[in-house]
């Protein structure tokens, strides 16, 4: 990214994303009191939700919505209708921002072409996870109780026994953990309102559609890596790696593959890469910074690759610091699906030369972006401390919190006067710093030592 470019991406945020946001904060009020206690204020903040839909294909449906539920009578339909609302003005502010971020970058993106839809599924499955995301609706985060969570369980159960659900089944699995563990949550200090609203909205979504998910179509030829983005949970690990494909007679684009493993919450830093054994292919190209030769391996028109093993070897080296200095540029982005036009999904890919770091920013001719230090995973070498001494970064541009925000995968430093370089998946076949080895030796195999105690369990 050149200077011109971080200036034109820092300098204010879109023409009223603030008022969009405000809209979609009034719905979530509305959500953490529930539907059927919605008071004068927030049946007003509600209106003014479907007004500002007024002119979209949803604005009639969206005014009977908010007119039923501040009557206390919402249906289905109507409780979709909100939700697809709210999506839709989330999407729109995500467009607004995307299209600042590629315009910055110079970027080109594909524009989004529909796919043949899957196989029809259950709409029994489908009517009773809608029937528990209204009551949700109705209760409110406030009203949120055992039993009210309990409802999904044989609802979430059916869902995990269709293949093609499983995408709303770990979805509202995931939701009805959050809210299990926090039950009651009336008794909260402080409800993550916008957090719960986006998994809720998702869910209704996909539970009126099923799965969304277009079918994918098989592409071979290279892929080189630019970084892995390592996303870390109590009880689950996922590693999304970022790179520029460059399909046999085609134009390189950028896409994604992701592999993740369950977990436990004692496993943690390099130790939690053992948990992703079972695709040594990438692996080890993150830790030999090698190139990938795919043959058919399926890419679904978002840019995601559907990671299969046997459909990838390992390539020649690759740096990725030349890869992003040569392909980027040139790489076409990825359409965005319909379901992910949503601010939180903006991750984009960016290489930063010559700038200074005080370890909070990076400023390039004057331009400082803040960087996200608090997303630098513990199971790889990069620490604050490099990229404070780093002068060049491969990172994601994020939008969080009404400002851009930089996560680096890979950087150049100097340490004591030498060239250092540092990538988020080093240590993808262990650990290469002597200190850290010895201290995983003192500290024990913990990933062996829990599977040896399962299998004990498995054999009685």
């Amino acid at each position: 990214m050149l200077a011109t470019g971080l200036k034109k991406l820092t300098g204010g945020e879109p023409e009223a994303v603030g008022e969009a946001l405000d809209l979609v904060a009034g719905l979530d009020d509305a959500l953490v009191h529930g539907l059927a206690r919605m008071g004068e204020a927030r049946a007003a903040a509600l209106a003014a939700f479907a007004g500002a839909l007024g002119a979209t294909p949803l604005g009639a449906a969206a005014r009977e919505a908010a007119g039923k539920a501040a009557a206390g009578s919402a249906g289905d339909e109507h409780v979709a209708v909100l939700a697809g609302g709210r999506a839709a003005v989330l999407g729109a502010v995500h467009d607004a921002l995307l299209d600042r971020l590629d315009g910055a970058l110079g970027r080109a993106r594909a524009s989004w072409e529909e796919r043949p839809a899957p196989a029809e599924v259950p709409e029994n499955l489908l009517v009773a996870a809608r029937s528990w995301l209204r009551e949700l609706a109705i209760a409110g985060w406030r009203g949120v109780d055992h039993d009210l969570v309990s409802g999904a369980d044989r609802v979430i159960e059916g869902l995990w026994a269709e293949p093609a659900l499983r995408r709303l089944a770990v979805l509202l699995d995931g939701l009805a953990a959050e809210l299990r563990a926090s039950c009651p949550v009336a008794t909260m200090e402080r409800v993550p309102a916008r957090r719960w609203a986006d998994l809720w909205t998702r869910a209704v979504l996909l539970a009126r559609a099923g799965s969304w998910a277009g079918a994918a179509e098989p592409v071979s030829g290279r892929l080189l890596v630019l970084g892995v983005d390592v996303h870390e949970h109590g009880t689950a690990v996922q590693a999304q790696v970022h790179g520029v494909l460059e399909p046999a007679g085609g134009e390189p684009r950028l896409v994604r593959a992701s592999v993740a493993a369950a977990k436990v919450d004692t496993i943690v830093g390099p130790a939690v890469w053992r948990m992703l054994n079972a695709h040594p292919v990438l692996l080890t190209a993150l830790a030999e910074r090698r190139a990938l030769e795919l043959t058919d391996m399926p890419l679904t028109a978002g840019g995601d690759l559907l990671w299969h093993e046997g459909r990838a070897r390992p390539g020649e080296a690759a740096d990725p610091f030349a890869t992003a200095r040569i392909r980027l540029g040139t790489a076409t982005a990825p359409a965005v699906p319909p379901l992910d036009r949503h601010p939180v999904r903006i991750a984009e890919p960016v290489l930063l030369e010559g700038y200074k770091s005080d370890g909070r920013t990076v400023t390039l001719d004057g331009t400082a972006l803040e960087v996200d230090t608090g997303r630098l995973p513990s199971c790889g070498p990069l620490t604050p401390a490099l990229v404070k001494a780093s002068t060049a970064c491969i990172g994601l541009v994020r939008w969080d919190g009404g400002r851009w925000l930089l996560q680096p995968l890979a950087v150049r430093a100097t340490v004591k006067k030498a060239p250092v370089e540092a990538h988020t998946g080093d240590w993808a076949l262990g650990p290469t710093d002597p200190k850290v080895v010895k201290a995983e030796a003192r500290a024990g195999d913990a990933v062996a030592v829990l599977r040896e105690r399962a299998g004990r369990l498995l054999r009685k």
